[in-house]
């Protein structure tokens, strides 16, 4: 690959130059969030003193340009995932919103009582939920994939649950908790066999893989602008024309209608019919300074470089006393879940953050996952693009005090 000149890198973020506790801040909670270049900072501060104007409703100028910009973020987004048409994108608030936006509209029009709802055994609680709120409704059930002891799902024991009553599978591309990355190409392909369709939880992948609905042949897509140096409040639903088309609103108000009277209305087009009220506007502009900045860099070259990083920090973390890591699959990217005997998570994340080390301690909202393993939580380490080697030894050094005196 290209020179990845990660002090460049390091350089437009500038919260990685401040002190925690007086000492530099070493942040690995990317999975959480991920920090923001100033690129995204300095385009929020040009939306409020330049563009500020509600969108899609107004005929003056700044109206007008901040529809422009906001609808440019679409069509960045269209690229960045190769959706075939910009209408396929959906704004919405997050990867939560976009997952009940697809249990609400498609779970409230094609599933019934009796029908089974597919999902995997280290889902985020956000893609466990709310098919849990559609099952209780309509009567259906859910299916569990389960997984192996490295943290990998079973496909022999997908390919036994999935038959005619499974409607809609719905799995992670990379899991939050263990960093596995799954063979969401064969879910898909597996599912449409069955006639189901799909939805891919793509929250923590967009920033580390490149994602291509169109080769993965997917259903839905979700995923967050705030895992992806972008704003919070801002996330993104793909889905395909048809199965958009065919699915009632999520929400009534303003943008979302043709037109209303008190007797009936009729709903607007694609995208706008899922996008009622005013949008998080400030953030949808700003999120597409957050792809052109993932663009510079190239998805390749922060997906070797950051598998470069994940062997580093393994070999040297496998060498700390009593370290167990959770979560071993072959596939894995960004995630770093560990335990460390005669210790628990959450002190060794208190004295971590003494010493300026932003880490996650507990389920990671995935507690099923945790269940599974039989813990009360994990140690996790997030990685990013602008994250070093230097920091891992950094974090080693730091887990091996909290281990002198906590053991």
């Amino acid at each position: 690959m290209e020179k990845y000149n990660i002090d460049k890198i390091r350089a437009d973020f500038p919260i990685l130059k401040r002190e925690v506790n007086g000492k530099p801040l070493v942040y690995l909670d990317n999975g959480a969030t991920t920090q923001k270049p100033n690129a995204v900072i300095n385009s929020i501060a040009h939306y409020y003193t330049d563009m500020n104007s509600n969108v899609h409703r107004g005929v003056h100028y700044l109206s007008q340009i901040s529809t422009d910009a906001f609808e440019v973020t679409r069509k960045k987004l269209q690229s960045f995932i190769n959706a075939p048409e910009d209408k396929q994108v959906i704004i919405t608030k997050g990867t939560t919103d976009s997952i009940n936006l697809v249990a609400t509209c498609y779970g409230r029009a094609f599933i019934h009582a009796g029908d089974e709802i597919i999902i995997s055994a280290m889902e985020h609680h956000s893609n466990i939920v709310p098919w849990q709120m559609l099952c209780d409704e309509k009567g259906c059930k859910i299916r569990v994939i389960p997984m192996n002891d490295k943290g990998e799902l079973d496909m022999d024991a997908y390919q036994n649950l999935i038959n005619e009553r499974t409607k809609l599978v719905a799995v992670t591309y990379v899991s939050n908790a263990l960093g596995t990355i799954n063979p969401v190409k064969e879910i898909i392909s597996i599912a449409h066999k069955h006639g189901a369709v799909v939805l891919i939880d793509a929250a923590q992948a967009v920033q580390h893989i490149q994602v291509d609905v169109q080769d993965l042949d997917v259903d839905f897509l979700v995923f967050s602008g705030h895992k992806m140096y972008g704003p919070t409040g801002v996330g993104v639903l793909y889905g395909k024309e048809d199965l958009l088309n065919a699915m009632p609103p999520y929400q009534g108000g303003g943008d979302m209608i043709k037109e209303v009277t008190f007797e009936k209305t009729t709903y607007n087009e694609l995208p706008f019919k899922f996008e009622a009220g005013t949008p998080n506007i400030e953030a949808g502009i700003c999120l597409n300074e957050a792809i052109d900045y993932i663009n510079s860099i190239g998805l390749k070259n922060i997906e070797a470089y950051e598998h470069e990083l994940l062997e580093y920090a393994l070999e040297k973390l496998s060498q700390i006393p009593g370290m167990k890591f959770i979560g071993t699959a072959d596939q894995k990217c960004s995630v770093i879940s560990f335990i460390i005997e005669g210790t628990h998570p959450y002190d060794v994340g208190v004295i971590l953050d003494k010493l300026g080390i932003a880490v996650r301690t507990g389920h990671h909202c995935a507690q099923p996952v945790m269940d599974r393993f039989g813990i009360p939580g994990t140690i996790r380490a997030s990685l990013a693009l602008y994250n070093t080697k230097e920091e891992i030894d950094i974090l080693v050094a730091g887990i091996q005090r909290a281990v002198n005196m906590l053991v």
